[in-house]
């Protein structure tokens, strides 16, 4: 295939188009693992997010709650960093450049 035959296949979309991405990533780096959030319908009882799922419907799950949470079931209390992942740290050694 030639490069010109690929003119005119470019579709320019409008400026307020939605993403190609079903994922809402905002919303997914808004409930992070750790945050600490409470039910509207149960205010003052605090839950730690456990995990969002993307792919679920509703994709926020909360530690010792048995069902997922949608976003607006919810009001975010603290968002403290949460540790996503843990690196381990290797022991480092030092060497001489030139052994005596």
């Amino acid at each position: 295939m030639y490069p010109d035959s690929l003119e005119g296949l470019a579709v320019d979309l409008p400026p307020d188009s939605p993403p190609d991405s079903p994922i809402d990533w905002d919303e997914l780096f808004e409930y992070l693992p750790g945050t600490l959030v409470e039910r509207v319908d149960e205010p003052g009882t605090l839950y730690a997010i456990e995990g969002y799922e993307a792919t679920m419907v509703p994709p926020i799950w909360l530690v010792d709650d048995p069902r997922p949470r949608y976003p607006h079931e919810l009001r975010i209390v603290s968002r403290q960093p949460a540790q996503v992942c843990t690196l381990a740290q290797a022991e480092t050694q030092a060497r001489a450049a030139h052994p005596a």
